[in-house]
Parts: structure tokens; sequence; C-alpha cells
């Protein structure tokens, strides 16, 4: 439930960037770098716990490809902003396709079953 917030705030505030930039920083631009950031960083510990609920032992392996795939899918994105840029003259389909993404994320990530886990038994409990 926390990664689909957390993506859906995501991609409504990359929907907004657009009407925030120019030639000056305002306050509502600040206001978005902060939020941003610490939205961003918000979805690890979540990702992180998903990886461990579904992975078991195996988590820190498939946590770090989860990563890999991301720098990949930066790089992606990256690219393909500026070949927006050199097409479209600004950035603004860019932000737009990226914050549809973070949506269709967020979507997916509500999509996640939660795995049914055993009782653990407390330690010196009788039993």
């Amino acid at each position: 439930m926390l990664l689909g917030l957390y993506y859906s705030l995501r991609g409504v505030s990359l929907m907004f960037l657009p009407m925030l930039l120019g030639p000056d920083v305002q306050p509502s631009m600040w206001a978005f770098i902060i939020f941003y950031g610490l939205d961003w960083v918000a979805t690890v510990p979540p990702t992180v716990a998903l990886c461990q609920e579904h992975f078991g032992e195996r988590a820190p392996m498939v946590f770090g490809w989860v990563f890999a795939s991301h720098q990949l899918g930066a790089a992606v994105a990256a690219t393909a902003a500026g070949v927006v840029r050199d097409t479209q003259g600004d950035y603004t389909l860019a932000w737009l396709t990226a914050g549809g993404l973070c949506l269709g994320a967020a979507v997916l990530s509500l999509m996640i079953g939660r795995r049914e886990t055993a009782p653990r038994e407390t330690a010196g409990a009788p039993g």
C-alpha cells in the first residue's frame, strides 16, 4: 500500500513540475524539491520489505537486481528525455510521461499480493 501511495504522489508531482519551472526558483519549486526528494527515498524501505517477504534469504540478491534494473531504467529515461527535448524543444512531454509511468507503477504495486506467513513463536513462550 505504501508503494502505491508513494508512486501516486510522485507521479502527480511530476505532472505538476512543468507548471513550476520558470526563470527563477520560487517557493513552489522548493516545495517540489523537498517533497520529491523525500518521496523518492521513501520507496526504498517498502521495496526491501517486499523483497524480504517474497524472496526470503534471497532478498538481498533480488534487491540488488531491482536496484540494477532501476539504474538501467534511469539511463533509458534520461536518454529518452533528451530526445524529447531535442524534438519538442522542452521537457514537458518527458515530465508528463514520467508521471504517467509512476501512476502505472502505483497501480502495479497495489496489485502485489501479501504472502500468508505462519505465526512466529516467541522465544521462551510455552509451546
